[in-house]
Order: structure tokens, then sequence, then C-alpha cells
């Protein structure tokens, strides 16, 4: 079986939101936060950037906070933004810079100098599952047919994704063709930094599958560009209930990339404990769960000591797994 075990509350789901963080403070005057400034590491479109501006909607939206607003900073694989929230720490008191599993990754492999030990760990949000996508023409309509296809001409079956070589999309494309009994190291994988230059890549041949977000596979199949063929949850998600899991189709392998939330280093306590009541009080709301079903994300909250230790037994786990692969 290849699982990786992103902590022992990885795959929570929406109980964890009944959890008792108090009532919810609505738009009644009894908001938590005046304003919150979203710094998203990438660019617009992506999946940081829906999970920022879909949390900023549900916050402001429940009257939790009062106004949000966001920017994206591109570069670095996320390091720019990093670097920014470290060096300008004082003066960024009112910002939440979101991440996910990128940032273990990252960090292990050298892309940039910090990790998450070098900011304040706010609270881990939402997990996104991944998801093996085909051309909305491809011949290819499930994982069997993918795998045929790599047996008869690895060469000509490539995988692409938007992350970079060793990183979370390659990774998750590694991972399930080991689970299905083929060398991951043999798998042609080809980086896009954008999502319009992969589907080219789709529509073209160039590539005969995309390694990618669960939410972003939702929303491509939604406006008919590609079939999913392959979920890497354990069971099917009512987002997209067609689309089968690795694990119907013979594949052992499950995977959730977390996301969630950074402040600067050295932020006031107070602070800090006001972000987090934010957040957790979110979970209660109607406005969240709108933007939560939307996305099919699955819940996952991780706050504090909890979200570190989450995080460390993650750095374990994908350090492992990559060392095995040979990415590191």
């Amino acid at each position: 079986m290849t699982t990786l075990k992103l902590g022992r509350r990885a795959l929570m789901t929406a109980a964890v939101a009944a959890l008792s963080f108090g009532a919810p403070a609505f738009a009644d005057g009894h908001k938590v936060l005046d304003k919150v400034h979203f710094l998203i590491p990438g660019g617009a479109g992506g999946g940081w950037d829906g999970t920022a501006r879909g949390t900023g909607e549900a916050l402001t939206g429940a009257g939790l906070v009062g106004t949000a607003s966001y920017e994206n900073m591109s570069g670095g694989g996320g390091g720019k933004a990093i670097g920014f929230l470290i060096e300008n720490a004082d003066s960024s008191h009112d910002t939440l810079m979101v991440n996910s599993t990128p940032i273990v990754i990252r960090s292990l492999t050298g892309v940039f100098p910090h990790n998450f030990r070098d900011l304040t760990l706010v609270s881990g949000t939402i997990g996104d599952y991944a998801a093996i996508v085909v051309g909305k023409d491809s011949p290819l309509n499930s994982m069997g047919d993918l795998i045929a296809a790599f047996d008869a001409d690895p060469s000509k079956t490539a995988i692409g994704g938007g992350s970079v070589p060793g990183g979370m999309d390659h990774l998750v494309a590694a991972m399930v063709m080991e689970a299905a009994g083929k060398d991951a190291l043999g798998v042609k994988y080809i980086p896009y930094d954008a999502g319009g230059k992969a589907m080219a890549a789709l529509l073209s041949g160039e590539i005969a599958a995309l390694s990618t977000g669960f939410s972003e596979a939702v929303d491509l199949a939604a406006a008919g560009e590609v079939k999913i063929i392959g979920v890497t949850a354990d069971e099917r998600v009512s987002a997209a209930p067609d689309a089968q899991t690795m694990k119907e189709q013979g594949i052992d392998t499950s995977f959730v990339n977390w996301r969630g939330f950074f402040a600067a280093p050295g932020l006031p306590e107070d602070k800090l404990t006001m972000y987090q009541d934010a957040i957790a009080k979110m979970y209660d709301t109607p406005e969240w769960e709108e933007v939560r079903a939307r996305n099919g994300w699955v819940n996952i909250h991780n706050s504090g000591d909890d979200f570190q230790a989450f995080l460390e037994e993650q750095e374990k786990a994908i350090g492992d797994l990559m060392k095995k692969l040979g990415f590191l």
C-alpha cells in the first residue's frame, strides 16, 4: 500500500468543525478581526489563490472579519512570498500567507532556504485531493487505460503537471504509478507553469494525462475540457460523484494536499489568537460550508501546536517517500 500519511489528523471530516470553539460571531458587532490581508505565493486561478479568496469570502460573509484584501506574489516556487513575509515581519501583522504541501517539499529539495519553522504557524484549514485527468476527446477513460498505454509505450505516455520535477504533481503521479506496479522513475513527467499550457499539451497529445488538484480538475471537468480518470481519495467525493478513486481501480494509494495559513515571525500572541479564533469559528458558518462544498475540499483543522506536529509528521513522510523515489 502506498499511502502518504499526512499526520494523525489529516483525514478529519467536517466533524472537526463541531469541536467546542464556542458560538460563531456573525455580523452583529462581534467580528473577531477588522481586516486581513491575504498573501498568495502564486498566480491567479491556482489552488493557493482559490483557498485564500474562498477563506476571505467566508470570513467576511460570516462577519468574522471586516474586510479582506488579496495580493498575488509569484516567484521562486513560493519562496518570494515567504522571504517577503520574513523580511517585512514587523509591518505584516495584518497578513496571512496561504501555503500547502509544497512548503514542505520545496524546503526539503532546497528550492528556497526557509521552511515552515521560520514563520508563525496559524492553522491548517482544508485538504484537496489530487486527480489524474485526460482530455475530453482522449481514448483513455480509466486508470486501467492509462496503465495499458504506459505498458505499450512509456515514452509516449507522458504525464504533465503544474509543478517542477520532484514537485507535488510529479510526486503524486509517481506514487500512483508505483502503486500500480510500475517503475515510478520510468514515468515521463513534463512540467508546465500555467494551466492553459497544460491544457494545450493535453489537446495536442504532448502528454497523455495531467496530474492536478482535485478542485482544479472539477472546474475543468465542469467546463467540459477534461475527463477525471482517478482521484486520490479513499472514497468518492460529492463534488464529482462519477469520478472513480484510485482504490476502486485497484491502485492502493491515497493523498490529500493540506492548505493552511502562516503569519510573519514574531507575531504578537494576542493577534495569533485572534486569527486562530476567527478560523475556528468559520467552520460553523453556512458561508464556509458553501465555499467548501463548491470546491470539494475536506475540512482539516490543525491549529497551533497541532499544526506544528502535523507538519513535522508530513515532513518525515514526504522526505522518506522522495528518497525512495529518487527525488532526494
